[in-house]
């Protein structure tokens, strides 16, 4: 993902969407550490630590991560790990195909 495309999905998208997408690419599940460092990894500028830019921050998965069990997104816990509901991987698969689309517009 180039620099150009990786901007304009943080800015169209929420901390959640990137969480769904981000479980859809480590499917079928992953725990905690695992999906901190897929969305690290991916979105490095929605997951950092604000003054320390290069390292994850942890804590901004916590109520995103809830959030999206409360909406019946996502399953599981971060001591067991974590998979999308068949409504979660609808939503994801929507989101890849936005992301796709926004990338053939740049």
């Amino acid at each position: 993902m180039t620099e150009r495309i990786a901007r304009e999905l943080y800015q169209k998208a929420s901390i959640n969407d990137l969480i769904l997408f981000c479980l859809l690419i480590k499917k079928p599940s992953c725990d905690f550490d695992d999906l901190l460092k897929e969305c690290f990894r991916n979105f490095p500028k929605a997951f950092c630590f604000s003054k320390i830019k290069r390292w994850p921050d942890s804590r901004k998965l916590d109520r995103p991560l809830r959030t999206l069990r409360n909406k019946k997104f996502i399953k599981g816990s971060p001591e067991k790990g974590f998979s999308l509901t068949s409504s979660g991987k609808q939503k994801a698969e929507e989101l890849a195909k936005s992301f796709r689309q926004e990338r053939l517009k740049i």
